[in-house]
């Protein structure tokens, strides 16, 4: 089976906000399993529902895995939110929406997250370092904010002329050769 394709930017959709999950229905597993499938393909530490064009609050989050090993153990939240927030971190953020790019991110180094797992349970995490990184990064996602949203302009506009000169690239490039 295919995977499902990322959004990159500029997509617009990247930029909405998503909608609270009612109801943990076997749509929503499915997504989640897709998402996971996704993230470690790529790979990736975490990934956000909107990145693949569903505006819902769902993440997926694995700080631990390594690409060389099977110790794929990924936490699925629904409707996650950050409680607390507590000290600063700066860290090289890259996302798998925003190609060919990485940035110095100020974060906050701790946080405390609420969310509910895909049994309905709630659930509370406590996290440090990346892993927080990560969560604030992923929920971010589900506010329509990126990670280039944090960095100064002039590095975003440099990233933004940078994205859009490669869109033509590609697009030129995706063009068929004249007949002669």
């Amino acid at each position: 089976m295919a995977l499902r394709e990322v959004l990159q930017f500029p997509d617009k959709q990247l930029k909405q906000m998503s909608e609270a999950i009612g109801e943990i229905t076997d749509g929503i597993r499915k997504l989640a399993q897709d998402m996971c499938d996704v993230m470690y393909d790529e790979p990736g530490v975490g990934l956000a529902a909107p990145q693949l064009g569903e505006l819902i609050r769902l993440i997926v989050i694995d700080t631990e895995w390594t690409e060389d090993g099977n110790d794929k153990s990924a936490l699925i939240l629904v409707n996650p939110e950050i409680v607390e927030r507590d000290g600063n971190i700066t860290w090289a953020e890259g996302c798998l929406s925003v190609p060919d790019f990485t940035a110095d991110v100020e974060r906050a180094e701790h946080v405390k997250l609420r969310a509910t797992d895909l049994e309905g349970e709630a659930v509370e995490i406590d996290a440090h370092g990346l892993q927080a990184v990560c969560f604030q990064h992923e929920i971010d996602h589900l506010d329509g904010i990126l990670f280039i949203d944090h960095i100064s302009r002039l590095k975003r506009e440099m990233y933004v002329r940078k994205r859009k000169k490669q869109l033509r690239q590609e697009e030129f490039d995706a063009e068929p050769a004249p007949l002669v």
